[in-house]
């Protein structure tokens, strides 16, 4: 076990002297923040990929499918997929063009200062939320291996990324996202290896899947129209066009490219998070029963590879959640000092906005520690990052891109109309709260430009009549 804990300690150093080996080149906020609008075909199609696969992907899914078996609710791997598609096929070129440094920049731009930072401070929670459940994945990857408990575990998580993220910006994210999505695809395809040699071979493997857990209506699940629509709108509608998403989009070096490597890191992301998901149906037999179910792809790599091979899993996996982790943590950041802190005090220079990003890091990286500590779970956090304020955005953004409808106060109205909406059914009880949000953001919006344009519309003139 010393050996593992060793192996995994040194594969983090080199992650963070990667960061310590990029920061001298970071002059400037568009260098921290957007990796100075360079990014080529492997760095964008690569980071992308490994941002968007994190421990919901691998720890969450393959625990969920191994509990409640495969059916029309299971939403992962395929939406998330589909998320990352109609990014590129709708939304990367004409976000690209908009030459954004973060998504808030848009409402700014397309509408006004003040719903620029309406729009911050409801994205902001969204990025700490998916933060936690990166650093709630970390904490399980620890567990595994050393003797600490998830609490001790998730604040080494946090401290570790809070160093990783805040030295190199968005460039050293996107460099080790190469390695990293490397490593973590093969990490995974040493377990589903693993798993196929200890059930006997390729046939034996499928053969151990039970049929009755690949159904149409699973267990206890609602496969109600309504039921399944609020299951994929989240990952889909709520993701599209996530800050973390967009920030890669913008980074790259041409809007064609942008456009490209989405679509390719989206086939990337159905095909490797089917693996998990084949662990979870096939390898159930190899490990005992378990309380938590986030530990159970952990405990299976650990069941049936020799220590060599866990430490490939052990990287990969690791590799997921520092992918995604830091880029949230970096969001987060970057919202809050160039769209937020640094306009509000007149702050101009590169340097100092530069040090006010990485000071947003520390702190937002503390705040993430705390979400994840009190959090239920990797899936709970991912799927309230996903709902959380995005109905609302996710209307207004597709309005300010390819429409003129709809002004400054339509707008503020949509975002806040949609997030009350989404917190007060969450919280009342209410069975379908994203798409009732997402209708009522809507329904907002089109009502408030109608109203704009009417109350705009010039009066006639005695000489008209």
């Amino acid at each position: 076990m010393n050996g593992l804990l060793v192996a995994l300690l040194g594969y983090l150093v080199a992650q963070l002297a990667i960061g310590l080996w990029i920061a001298p080149r970071i002059r400037t906020e568009d260098d921290y923040l957007v990796a100075g609008r360079r990014l080529g075909y492997p760095l964008a199609i690569f980071s992308i990929f490994a941002t968007w696969f994190g421990a919901e992907t691998c720890i969450a899914s393959a625990g969920r499918v191994s509990r409640e078996g495969v059916s029309l609710t299971t939403a992962e791997p395929f939406a998330y997929g589909l998320c990352l598609v109609l990014m590129g096929l709708v939304f990367a070129v004409p976000l690209w063009r908009r030459r954004l440094t973060t998504l808030a920049d848009l409402f700014r731009t397309r509408y006004s200062v003040a719903v620029e930072r309406v729009a911050a401070v409801i994205l902001i929670p969204s990025s700490l939320l998916w933060a936690a459940a990166q650093l709630r994945g970390f904490a399980h990857v620890l567990t595994t291996v050393t003797a600490i408990d998830l609490a001790t575990g998730i604040a080494v998580a946090a401290a570790f990324c809070v160093l990783y993220t805040g030295f190199g910006g968005l460039l050293a994210d996107a460099v080790t996202d190469l390695v990293q999505g490397i490593l973590l695809v093969l990490g995974l395809a040493v377990v589903v290896v693993g798993v196929v040699v200890r059930q006997g071979g390729v046939g034996e493997a499928l053969g151990a899947i039970d049929p009755s857990r690949l159904t149409l209506v699973g267990a206890g699940a609602d496969v109600s129209l309504f039921g399944v629509l609020e299951e994929w709108a989240i990952p889909v509608c709520g993701s599209v066009v996530a800050t973390e998403l967009v920030s890669r989009i913008i980074a790259a070096r041409t809007p064609q490219l942008a456009r490209n490597a989405a679509v390719l890191a989206g086939g990337m992301y159905v095909v490797c998070g089917l693996l998990p998901v084949f662990v979870g149906l096939s390898a159930g037999s190899l490990v005992p029963a378990m309380a938590d179910s986030e530990q159970f792809l952990p405990a299976v790599a650990r069941a049936i590879l020799p220590p060599a091979l866990y430490v490939i899993f052990a990287g990969g996996l690791v590799s997921a959640i520092l992918s995604t982790v830091d880029t949230t943590l970096l969001v987060s950041a970057g919202l809050a000092s160039h769209n937020l802190v640094a306009p509000m005090l007149g702050i101009t220079d590169d340097a100092r906005r530069v040090r006010l990003a990485r000071a947003g890091v520390v702190v937002f990286g503390l705040v993430a520690y705390v979400l994840a500590v009190r959090a239920e779970g990797v899936f709970a956090l991912v799927e309230q990052a996903s709902a959380f304020g995005s109905a609302g955005s996710l209307v207004v953004v597709c309005f300010g891109l390819f429409t003129t409808w709809g002004g400054p106060r339509t707008a503020a109205v949509t975002l806040l109309g949609g997030l009350a909406v989404y917190l007060g059914a969450g919280y009342g009880g209410a069975p379908y709260p994203f798409i009732t949000s997402l209708g009522t953001a809507l329904a907002l919006y089109l009502g408030g430009a109608a109203i704009e344009a009417h109350t705009s519309r010039p009066e006639p003139s005695v000489a008209d009549a």
